[in-house]
């Protein structure tokens, strides 16, 4: 029955959120004509994007309520973008929370109810005529994203209402469309009943932000159309079965199918009826994230030979099931290597493009990240045909988060936890899983349907499990928030949780579950982090019920804005004036919200290869764990290096098939000379994919050898000069000159050939930048004695040692710690001008670990060239440096300073030989490592500038270059942002010896 007439009290009642709406069904394309169908273009659709006229109020009293009514005047109506949020474009306030309702402590609201207040209204006006191919036909709308309830008119009618921003609604507009002008009216709500329903992990934007269009429909329509398709007889053949509902008149229609493969040729023709039965495919092309073969899919209507529509619609064949305890794609173990994705943009937030998602896509595959959960709320549809295409499997999730209802503060609290049991939500959760179902359900990527996230558990949410279970048998379901309450364990198919850390999932492991593992989220990318993640990815080999994880997230949250200089900066929660917020708890990407990697990415794609590697001088170990492709498609580059510079390499195209672990060997030149050699093997694209070109590398290993045959003979001895003055101690030779302070107990001055290379005294230094995840843990209550221990440290003893062709002075210097705390730092120097420095931190007992232990240098920002060999070629941490690897590199110290949202530590390498620092006068300093590598950064910025700095615009033209040379630094961790600590293996405790030994030279 047609309601006529709106009611502003649907926007509390969680009973009402659909009125006049059509039903959800499948989102597949057709055409009235096969040259229609050849450029794809369907003429029966009429875009309604672009310019629409707008008025904006703070709340529902404040609007302008007869606006839609024809005779109304909008002339003094704004013009607003569609798609877009109104947010972005000069209405409302922008407003980012993560678990809390963004009201909380502005109102005292609680489930269905919404502000009189504060909900901002916007009223959209479109006029357009009907496309000629559109007249005379049934015409529908389609608004394909609304946050978060909006009522519709045409033409003074009262058309319907909707809500669930994230999934299409439709309404029949035919009895009421006019010739020429049409004036469509929508009123768009921020607040309703489902904000309640939709406490994401998100900015909190409104308006019209998905694509909106006409379409009509022949005499004869395909109205849904659900594709079911399997792998039987061990997984080898296709079985294919449709369900077709078609609208109007059938008598005299023939209805024939064909099947098409990838290269166009027909595996299948018939009619429609012989599908609807079912049919047997032998030999098909299956379909997996390795190879996403796809067949086409024509259900054509005619009547007297003449094509009424043609339906187009992919197909891929494949199985997924849970049996003995796992999930299994095509019979067989499949490991998720995802991310959870937001769809973002740094400019128009959600309104993103089909550019966006492309780049995407293509990035994630040239990370071999093989999975995808559209976190937390179905996606545009463009976005299923890239994944289908493309190849990456996916966890499709119903748009539902009540985080704010049942967890307060990190602690359990359901005591007005919606859905929950409650009767009059369960029907509006109801709708919600099927209007994603009914879009989604024929793209073969997609293989768990999500109940959605984090909304605790209850009968609502076991009744959504029930209906994915009844109307699609051949998928899985997923709910991580049975975890919470394991009286609905039955909720989830699979055991999920998040942020478990490695030994909770052993535990769980350990005890021979019913249920297969996958962490829906896991590895909390925010800021500088993602360290330890291959400590979850080694549990892939371990156990085989670990079926891999979701990083959280993909990209950075974060919105440009034209700060007071004019300049465009990335902002977080917080910096609208947005209150209550979350602040930077939005940037958790492994992309920044430009699109740019950051360097966790480095990482990701290491450890999410499918082909390991492992490499000696003589042959390579190739363990391909890919579950259907052998490496036919590669060839492998043997590389050998000595001391980081190239001497050799060959290509070897090496076939292992999928699952099988193949040693070759390898023709690496015989070494002889003293040096240290790098074996290294990469993988690399042989064949052009739609995601990448030839000679791509997909993944690498290394081997390190060292070779030392001969002894070291002596170098010239040269005579150098001591003078003893009461302030300075001076070292000089034929072309340098160095004083060592009494008073600052260090390097006051290092000329070499006339130049001065020392600005300040290099300090020790036992302090890092926070990052946020040390932020999170309270780090710097925990150890923020170690800041002033270095910072203020004083020098407490001196000696002096002379040799014929050197001198070392060493310093004992004593921590500003409450105790007898100290460590020593030597100066030798010999008759060439080199200074040996050494830092030894003798170890105590019952003091917190250390953050870093090292020297810092401070030279003239003219020194922005770097040069080093070590591990690169992006930043890398103890924690985190699989996918780092031992070369020369070069860049510039702009260039290694990574812009995290919230300034923190960064720019760190690992195990580096020697590292040079040079101006555009071929001046430089030169640090190389004695006895073994040290770690370095080179940075415009001080560790303190960096520490007070709460966005990248807050640092400033550095007039210096930071290098700090450091023994250790601990673990960036990754876990989660708000507790967890680093993994203990990766801290540096206090009650161990850290040395560092390293030599100065000027170039």
């Amino acid at each position: 029955m047609r309601i006529n007439k709106p009611s502003l009290e649907w926007l509390e009642n969680p009973e009402i959120f659909a009125v006049n709406k059509i039903s959800a069904h499948s989102d597949h394309t057709y055409f009235t004509s096969e040259e229609e169908a050849k450029i794809g273009k369907m003429k029966l659709r009429q875009s309604l994007n672009g310019k629409w006229r707008f008025s904006y109020a703070r709340n529902p009293s404040q609007r302008q309520a007869d606006f839609y009514k024809i005779d109304y005047d909008i002339s003094s109506f704004d013009w607003i973008e569609v798609p877009g949020h109104i947010q972005n474009q000069g209405y409302d306030k922008r407003q980012y929370v993560n678990t809390q309702y963004p009201w909380d402590g502005m109102e005292e609201l609680r489930p269905p109810q919404v502000s009189k207040e504060y909900n901002p209204v916007g009223s959209y006006v479109k006029y357009f005529e009907i496309d000629e191919a559109l007249v005379g036909k049934k015409i529908m709308i389609s608004f394909q994203g609304v946050e978060t309830a909006f009522y519709v008119w045409l033409n003074g009618h009262f058309i319907g209402y909707g809500e669930d921003s994230f999934t299409p609604t439709e309404f029949e507009l035919t009895e009421f469309l006019v010739e020429g002008d049409n004036k469509l009216a929508v009123e768009v709500y921020k607040r309703s009943s489902a904000s309640w329903l939709e406490d994401q992990d998100f900015w909190r934007f409104s308006g019209i932000f998905r694509d909106v269009y006409l379409y009509a429909i022949p005499e004869v329509h395909i109205r849904d159309l659900f594709i079911h398709q399997d792998l039987i007889n061990h997984y080898k053949d296709g079985l294919l079965k449709i369900e077709v509902d078609i609208l109007g008149d059938c008598q005299a229609l023939s209805r024939s199918a064909r099947l098409l493969d990838s290269k166009g040729d027909v595996v299948f023709s018939g009619e429609i009826a012989e599908l609807e039965k079912g049919i047997i495919l032998p030999g098909v092309h299956a379909w997996s994230a390795e190879k996403p073969n796809l067949y086409q899919l024509e259900l054509r209507l005619e009547r007297a030979g003449q094509l009424i529509e043609l339906v187009i619609n992919k197909v891929g064949f494949r199985s997924f099931e849970l049996k003995n305890g796992l999930m299994l794609l095509n019979g067989k173990r499949i490991i998720f290597k995802g991310v959870n994705r937001h769809e973002f943009h740094h400019r128009y937030g959600r309104a993103i493009t089909e550019e966006e998602m492309l780049w995407d896509i293509k990035f994630m595959k040239q990370h071999n990240i093989n999975a995808v959960r559209t976190s937390h709320y179905p996606n545009q549809t463009r976005w299923y045909e890239l994944c289908d295409e493309y190849g990456l499997y996916m966890i499709d999730e119903t748009n539902l988060e009540t985080h704010g209802s049942w967890q307060k503060l990190g602690h359990l609290d359901p005591s007005w936890n919606v859905p929950g049991n409650l009767p009059e939500w369960k029907e509006n959760v109801l709708d919600r899983a099927n209007s994603m179902f009914q879009r989604d359900k024929n793209h073969p990527a997609i293989l768990i349907w999500s109940c959605g996230n984090e909304s605790y558990a209850g009968e609502d949410i076991l009744a959504m499990t029930e209906f994915f279970h009844r109307v699609d048998p051949n998928r899985l379901v997923h709910y991580e928030g049975v975890f919470w309450n394991r009286d609905y364990d039955e909720i989830s198919d699979m055991e999920s949780r998040m942020y478990a850390k490695p030994a909770d999932i052993i535990e769980y492991l350990e005890k021979c579950p019913k249920k297969p593992y996958i962490s829906c989220e896991y590895m909390h990318a925010m800021g500088n982090s993602l360290g330890g993640m291959s400590l979850y990815t080694d549990l892939e080999n371990r156990y085989e019920q670990y079926q891999g994880g979701f990083i959280w997230d993909y990209i950075d949250q974060s919105i440009l804005k034209k700060n007071e200089f004019g300049q465009e900066v990335l902002t977080y929660g917080g910096d609208w004036g947005d209150r209550a917020t979350d602040y930077e708890f939005c940037g958790n990407g492994i992309v920044f919200a430009d699109r740019k990697p950051t360097p966790k990415a480095q990482e990701v794609k290491k450890l999410y290869a499918n082909v390991k590697l492992s490499v000696t001088p003589k042959n390579v170990t190739i363990d391909n764990q890919n579950l259907f492709s052998d490496t036919g498609d590669s060839y492998f580059k043997a590389t050998l290096r000595k001391n980081g510079e190239f001497i050799w390499s060959r290509d070897y195209h090496f076939i292992v098939p999928a699952g099988e672990k193949i040693t070759f060997d390898l023709d690496y030149p015989e070494v002889k000379a003293d040096g240290e050699y790098t074996y290294e093997v990469t993988q690399h694209l042989k064949v052009a994919t739609i995601w990448g070109k030839i000679g791509d590398e997909i993944t690498f290993a290394q081997y390190i050898e060292k070779m030392s045959n001969t002894q070291q003979g002596n170098k010239n001895i040269l005579p150098i000069r001591v003078v003893k003055g009461d302030v300075n101690i001076g070292v000089h030779g034929n072309d340098f000159s160095v004083l060592i302070s009494i008073a600052e107990g260090g390097l006051v001055s290092f000329v070499k050939n006339g130049i001065e290379y020392i600005t300040r005294t290099p300090k020790t230094t036992f302090w890092r930048a926070l990052t946020d995840n040390d932020r999170g843990v309270k780090h710097g209550f925990d150890r923020g004695m170690w800041l002033t221990a270095g910072l203020y440290q004083k020098h407490i003893g001196m000696t002096i040692e002379e040799e014929s062709d050197r001198v070392t002075i060493a310093f004992t210097h004593q921590l500003a710690i409450s105790g007898e705390y100290t460590h020593k730092v030597s100066y030798t120097i010999n008759g060439q001008g080199d200074i040996t420095i050494d830092l030894t931190y003798p170890g105590y007992a019952n003091l917190p670990t250390i953050p870093a232990y090292g020297m810092e240098f401070k030279l003239p920002r003219t020194y922005q060239e770097i040069t080093y060999y070590g591990n690169g070629p992006e930043e890398n941490y103890i924690d985190r440096k699989e996918g780092a690897r031992l070369g020369i590199f070069e860049t510039t110290v702009q260039n290694n300073e990574t812009p995290y949202l919230v300034p923190q530590e960064n720019g760190n390498r690992t195990g580096v030989r020697w590292l040079k620092v040079s101006d555009n006068e071929d001046h430089a300093l030169l640090f190389e490592a004695v006895n073994k590598p040290f770690e370095m950064s080179v940075l415009p910025h001080s560790a303190q500038e960096i520490d007070a700095a709460s966005h990248q615009e807050d640092l400033s033209q550095s007039h210096w270059t930071w290098i700090r040379i450091l023994a250790a630094q601990m673990g960036v961790g990754g876990d989660d942002s708000w507790g967890a600590p680093v993994q203990e293996q990766y801290h540096l405790y206090a009650e161990r010896e850290l040395t560092i030994t390293f030599t100065l030279r000027g170039i």
